[in-house]
């Protein structure tokens, strides 16, 4: 590539905060459910790169053809990938295109297409380099760059906006689509790598839970999580996620508390499944707990029947019966 930036170029990256900042140099825009990705043009070669340096152009074929066929020959684009559906995004299906398989690929391509939702413009149509300018200049920039070039629906201008009143609404009604709420710096130029000019702000939320079951500590016969349940319309009770936040002394005093409780079947609907795939520590055993216990958690997404991230344990919960944990409550929270 002759482009003046190349992959792999770090993204620049976000300060989780707990409130939206507000000032006269700040510029909001929605946080999208998705994968960021850097997309680099070069004539006919067209790269996209993941936040992490990794390649992505061979799981989304799509939108590196809806790229290479853009009228500008040169240009480097930061966004966000995502896969409409029916309900809003989809990050599970976006997780079934890293895949080794490019039939499947290829397949889930024309089956559940994706788009690039572009918020920044680091090199122009020029090739010239533009990412030094402040944010209040490369968004002018990149605004001429999709009036100009962005005609088909598979790109697509991120919107945004100064209006803190408006960011606020976003970040209320964040859960089917939005994932939160992105602040930039509109004076700095973009900070690759680092977190100073740009701030992300999730919508935490709380939901009760039935103790499925627990795993242990990959050190020590200890508790190490909490495997979390919800049960259905049928009375099935699913697996949707898990909470290890705890200290070494509390998962003492867990193990103590869980231990007693081991019985089958625990879940009766959808069962943990096995390692993590970011991590050879964990173990697949997981133990059955009979359904007693009820916990409170705080969560900030919950897509495809599970917790997208780790949860934060609050506290028991004695007082509600575990027939209560339902998905519905939950899904009624994130509509």
């Amino acid at each position: 590539m002759t482009l003046p930036i190349k992959p792999p170029f770090p993204a620049m990256e976000a300060l989780l905060v707990s409130e939206i900042p507000e000032g006269e140099n700040w510029e909001y825009e929605p946080k999208w459910d998705g994968f960021r990705c850097l997309a680099f043009r070069d004539g006919k070669t067209v790269e996209l790169q993941s936040k992490s340096g990794q390649s992505l152009g061979r799981y989304f074929p799509e939108i590196v053809e809806a790229l290479v066929t853009l009228k500008a020959s040169k240009f480097v684009l930061d966004g966000e990938l995502v896969i409409p559906v029916k309900a809003g995004l989809s990050f599970d299906d976006l997780l079934q295109r890293i895949h080794p398989a490019a039939s499947r690929v290829a397949r889930l391509a024309k089956e559940t297409p994706a788009q690039f939702i572009v918020f920044d413009l680091l090199v122009d149509d020029a090739g010239k380099p533009i990412h030094e300018l402040p944010l209040s200049k490369r968004r002018e920039k990149l605004e001429s760059f999709a009036k100009k070039y962005l005609v088909s629906k598979s790109i697509e201008l991120s919107p945004k906006t100064e209006n803190v009143t408006l960011a606020r609404k976003w970040l209320s009604t964040s859960g089917i689509k939005l994932d939160g709420v992105i602040a930039k710096r509109l004076d700095l130029p973009y900070r690759s790598g680092e977190r100073d000019g740009m701030q992300k702000v999730k919508r935490m939320r709380t939901v009760d839970c039935v103790v499925g079951g627990f795993r242990y500590a990959s050190k020590g016969k200890v508790v190490g999580s909490l495997l979390l349940g919800l049960y259905d319309d049928d009375g099935l009770l699913h697996h949707v996620g898990y909470t290890s936040s705890f200290n070494e002394s509390e998962k003492k005093q867990l193990t103590k508390k869980l231990e007693p409780l081991i019985a089958q079947p625990g879940f009766t609907g959808n069962k943990p499944g096995g390692p993590s795939r970011w991590s050879t520590k964990k173990t697949s055993e997981w133990e059955p707990l009979q359904t007693k216990l009820v916990v409170e958690i705080q969560y900030d997404h919950f897509t495809g029947g599970r917790f997208r991230h780790g949860t934060k344990f609050l506290r028991w919960r004695p007082d509600k019966k575990p027939t209560q944990c339902t998905l519905a409550q939950l899904e009624d929270s994130e509509s």
